[in-house]
Order: structure tokens, then C-alpha cells, then sequence
């Protein structure tokens, strides 16, 4: 199994983000796919789950209404789009299938 997650980056609040992962090693259509965040010193939170299907997704409290998780199936990809971005959504975020995860790609919001 392998995750590569791709577009992280220094933005201004309120501006937006697209994160991707690109899967590989597994049914990629088989499985939901998250997004989790990390702050040193800080609990791991989950940001968002998308069903296998793309049907079903799920998010925190704490970025309902600004982020959106997708997929595309054929690409074996997964997006988080993060729009109104906040200075506490910086963090490093990763892409997971269970217990597999990518290397994380880091989000700075600063002025």
C-alpha cells in the first residue's frame, strides 16, 4: 500500500487549498479513504471519510462547510478541497486507508 499525498503549501487566511493522494497496492474502489490532521503536541484529528463509492462523507465539526472530500475512482485519488482556511487548520495532513498511511503533506495558513 502506498499514499503520496500532494499539495500542501504556505496560504493567507482565508484562502483555499486542494490536497491529493494518489493510491497504489490495493482495490483502491474497495475502500473508504480519510483525511486526518496533525499539530505537534496535539491529538490526531480526523478531518474527513469518503465512502468507497463516494457516496458517503463524513467530516469534523470543526471544517464542516469550508472543506469537501472526493474521489475519483478512475485516478485512484483522493481530494480534500479546503476553502476559508483558518491559522488553526494549519497542521500536516495525511491521507489513510485504516492503518496505512501517507507521509503527510504540510498546510501553513499565515499571514
Amino acid at each position: 500500500v502506498q499514499l503520496v499525498e500532494s499539495g500542501g503549501g504556505l496560504v493567507q487566511p482565508g484562502g483555499s487549498l486542494r490536497l491529493s493522494c494518489v493510491a497504489s497496492g490495493f482495490t483502491f474502489s474497495s475502500y473508504a479513504m480519510s483525511w486526518y490532521r496533525q499539530v505537534p503536541g496535539k491529538e490526531r484529528e480526523r478531518v474527513a471519510v469518503i465512502g468507497s463509492a463516494g457516496g458517503t462523507t463524513n467530516y469534523a465539526d470543526s471544517v464542516k462547510g469550508r472543506f469537501t472530500i472526493s474521489r475519483d475512482n478512475a485516478k485512484n485519488t483522493v481530494y480534500l478541497q479546503m476553502n476559508s482556511l483558518k491559522p488553526e487548520d494549519t497542521a500536516v495532513y495525511y491521507c489513510t486507508r485504516g492503518n496505512n498511511w501517507g507521509q503527510g503533506t504540510q498546510v501553513t495558513v499565515s499571514s
